[in-house]
C-alpha cells in the first residue's frame, strides 16, 4: 500500500540527488521539508521552490539539531505525519586507506551511518511508528549505491559506509513491518552529481605508491560521471519508487547496467582483483628468477 500523506522529508536537499528529488516531488504538488546545513542554502531553495517547499536548518550528525527539526515538524504537521523520508545526505572523500587519516574514515560513518540511523529514529514517529495516535504509515529510502555491494579502491571509507546503510536497512525493514513502514534501499551508479568532485583532491598523495593508480582511477570516475544519470532522473525514479504499491527492497539505478552493477557482482572476486590490478597498475612486481 503507496503513502497517502503528501508530506516528504529529505535530507541534504542542496545540491546532486536530494535536490533532484526535490525537484520532482514539489513539481508533483508534494511538500517537501528539505534539510540543508547553511542558510544561504535554505533562502535558495525556498525561492526557488516556493510554498511546496520549507527548510529545515540541521546536519544530520547534530543530535540536538535533528531533534529540534523533528518537534519543529511535529507541531506543523499537527498528526497527518510524513508520508516519506529520503535518507539521502552523504558524503564520499577518496584515498588510500592505508594512508587516509581515520578522523576522514570517521566522518563519512557519522554522516553516512549513524547521521541516518540518527534521522530516522528522530522522525518514525511521523511515519507511524508509534501505538498511540497512529498515522497512515510511511515510506522510507535509504539511498546507498553502486559501491554499498561492489567495493572499489581508494574509496574505502565511503563503500564501507554504504556496505553499513544496506545492512541496517535490511534490518530496519524487518522490524518496522510491525507498524507497515517500508524500508527501500537505492543503489545509484554514476551520477551527474557534485559529490564526486568534492572528494576527488588526490594531491595529498602525490608522494606515495598509491598516486599512479589513483591518477588512473579518477580518469575512471569522471568518465563514468559524464556518462551518468542526471539528477532529474533519479528524482523521476525515486517518486516512482515512492509511489509504486508494492516496491522492491532494494533497487540498482546503474547506468550501462550490465558492466556497472551485474558482472562485478557475478565475476569471482579473484579474478575482479586480477582484472582491476591488471589495467590501473595495482599489482605487486614480481621480481624473475
Amino acid at each position: 500500500m503507496k503513502p497517502v500523506s503528501k508530506n516528504i522529508l529529505i535530507t541534504g536537499v542542496s545540491t546532486g540527488i536530494g535536490y533532484g528529488a526535490t525537484s520532482q516531488f514539489v513539481r508533483r504538488g508534494y511538500t517537501v521539508f528539505g534539510s540543508v546545513r547553511h542558510q544561504a542554502d535554505a533562502d535558495r531553495l525556498q525561492t526557488e521552490f516556493g510554498d511546496k517547499f520549507v527548510p529545515l536548518l540541521f546536519d544530520v550528525t547534530d543530535a540536538t539539531a535533528v531533534s529540534e527539526a523533528a518537534h519543529l515538524l511535529t507541531d506543523r504537521l499537527e498528526g497527518s505525519g510524513l508520508g516519506g523520508l529520503i535518507n539521502n545526505a552523504g558524503i564520499a572523500i577518496g584515498g588510500p586507506l592505508q594512508l587516509q587519516p581515520l578522523e576522514t574514515i570517521r566522518s563519512h560513518f557519522e554522516v553516512n551511518v549513524l547521521g541516518l540511523l540518527q534521522v530516522t529514529q528522530a522522525f518514525l514517529p511521523l511515519l507511524g511508528a508509534r501505538a498511540n495516535h497512529p498515522v497512515q504509515p510511511g515510506r522510507i529510502q535509504n539511498i546507498s549505491s553502486v559501491n554499498g555491494q561492489v567495493a572499489i579502491p581508494f574509496m574505502g571509507a565511503y563503500v564501507g559506509s554504504k556496505h553499513a546503510v544496506e545492512g541496517l536497512s535490511h534490518s530496519l525493514r524487518r522490524e518496522l513491518k510491525l507498524f507497515g513502514i517500508e524500508v527501500i534501499i537505492v543503489g545509484p551508479g554514476a551520477v551527474k552529481t557534485p559529490i564526486w568532485a568534492k572528494g576527488t583532491d588526490i594531491s595529498a598523495y602525490k608522494d606515495s605508491i598509491y598516486y599512479p593508480a589513483m591518477q588512473w582511477f579518477l580518469k575512471q570516475v569522471e568518465a563514468a560521471e559524464s556518462r551518468g544519470f542526471s539528477i532529474d532522473y533519479l528524482g523521476e525514479r525515486i517518486v516512482h519508487i515512492h509511489e509504486t504499491a508494492h516496491p522492491k527492497t532494494r533497487y540498482a539505478l546503474v547506468p550501462g547496467k550490465l558492466t556497472g552493477w551485474i558482472l562485478p557482482r557475478l565475476v569471482p572476486d579473484r579474478w575482479l582483483d586480477w582484472g582491476l590490478g591488471k589495467v590501473s597498475g595495482l599489482q605487486a612486481k614480481r621480481e624473475s628468477t
